[in-house]
């Protein structure tokens, strides 16, 4: 390959879509086990690479020359081959600073926390040194001097005013905690002071972490525009072209990928108009649509009265968090019409909240027609009666409520230019 990646496990990367918006070139994913990296260090079958987890370090020893920055954090993630000799740099400082300054987070004077010990987690902290942090503690799963433990962390650290994540918890695919791992590094409950966090995971676009932040008024951004920020420098190298126009060409490329991978999320009482609003709009916005309660049928090869008289309510919510979790990771710049009680989890709203901007559709309740596919809503009083019980919610966890008693175009429109002009200024 001419211009690409190299890490251990490549298959929800962004990186090349990125690259081939900064320039002109084709870019690949290699994966490479641990055991293919020095042959393929060595033989430098490349122009330029980027380099990732878990290798920043690994090819260090291969490099001819490394710049200043890559040497003072002990981590490379940009390896150029100039006629036969590889210099190695670190783009990830530049992104880090970027993200930072696209969240409006100030380091000068504050006490960083900073969760994670490996390459990442080095490059935050160069940041913070160099942005006259006061003070910066780092946390690790164990306790290795000059790091701290969480518990550390939460005994005598609780002061931290910046929280800065470079683990991997909260990746794709255990956005959620499953496998066995936490659903966020750390409880940022217990740091009261705390004025802003940073998440160097992109994929979903908001961890779990982003969404505890934001749930309490917090300043608080994903990794996406850090992954930009950096590939469009490493570009430049790649290229050595000089770096006029990197901030404004970082701007148009974030907002174009995050455009591209955040999902629409319609939600509503059964009758609202989802399925009909959702259809409209993935065919104006050329986007997929999902209905949830079709990939629960699916699924399952029964109708949803089926499921309830079967499994009752319980088993029916267990069956559509599962279905809901698993179209929120996978699903990408879709259009998704949720069932009617989906709000009802937090599981469910964080899932979908991690990879799209919910819409709630309000119609009002003289307006819905009742359904016998709709075990809770088949009848005027069931319909009525969930209206009331459910609106609070519906509320409370959309980003935008939309009145939907005009014409279905209206709804339509209203939804799309939030979305393309409030939601991302294009």
């Amino acid at each position: 390959m001419e211009y690409g990646l190299i890490g251990e496990h490549l298959p929800h990367s962004f990186s090349k879509e990125i690259h081939e918006k900064c320039a002109d070139y084709q870019y690949e994913l290699l994966e490479l086990s641990p055991q293919r990296v020095a042959d393929f260090m060595t033989q430098a079958p490349f122009k330029a690479i980027n380099v990732t987890i878990p290798y920043k370090q690994v090819v260090i020893p291969f490099l001819t020359e490394i710049d200043q920055q890559a040497k003072a954090i002990g981590a490379v993630n940009t390896v150029v081959n100039r006629n036969g000799k590889l210099y190695g740099y670190n783009t990830d400082f530049y992104g880090m600073q970027a993200l930072l300054d696209h969240i409006g987070l100030s380091l000068s004077g504050k006490k960083v926390l900073i969760l994670g010990t490996g390459g990442t987690s080095r490059t935050a902290q160069a940041v913070a040194i160099t942005a006259g942090a006061a003070s910066v503690v780092v946390a690790g799963r164990s306790a290795h001097p000059p790091y701290v433990t969480y518990e550390e962390a939460y005994a005598r650290h609780s002061d931290a005013e910046i929280v800065i994540n470079t683990t991997p918890c909260g990746m794709y695919p255990y956005a959620d905690g499953t496998d066995g791992r936490a659903a966020v590094p750390l409880d940022i409950a217990r740091f009261p002071r705390l004025l802003g966090v940073a998440d160097a995971v992109y994929n979903p676009l908001r961890t779990n972490l982003i969404l505890d932040a934001r749930s309490r008024g917090l300043p608080a951004e994903g990794g996406l525009y850090m992954l930009v920020a950096q590939a469009v420098k490493a570009s430049r190298i790649f290229q050595n072209k000089s770096t006029d126009g990197m901030k404004e060409q970082t701007e148009e490329i974030f907002r174009a990928v995050r455009l591209q991978k955040e999902n629409i999320v319609l939600t509503g009482m059964p009758a609202c108009g989802k399925s009909t609003v959702g259809k409209r709009l993935a065919t104006l916005l050329d986007r997929p649509f999902i209905d949830t309660d079709d990939e629960i049928v699916k699924k399952v090869g029964k109708e949803i009265p089926q499921i309830f008289a079967e499994s009752g309510e319980a088993g029916f919510r267990a069956l559509e968090a599962e279905v809901l979790r698993q179209i929120a990771g996978e699903a990408s710049g879709a259009v998704i019409a949720t069932g009617g009680g989906a709000i009802l989890r937090d599981d469910n709203v964080r899932a979908l909240k991690r990879t799209g901007r919910i819409y709630f559709l309000d119609r009002s309740p003289s307006a819905l027609i009742p359904t016998k596919n709709r075990p809770l809503a088949s009848t005027v009083d069931a319909l009525k009666q969930r209206y009331r019980e459910r609106y609070p919610r519906y509320c409370a966890t959309c980003d935008l409520r939309v009145e939907t008693d005009e014409v279905i175009q209206h709804t339509v429109e209203t939804i799309r230019k939030d979305f393309l002009y409030e939601a991302f200024g294009t």
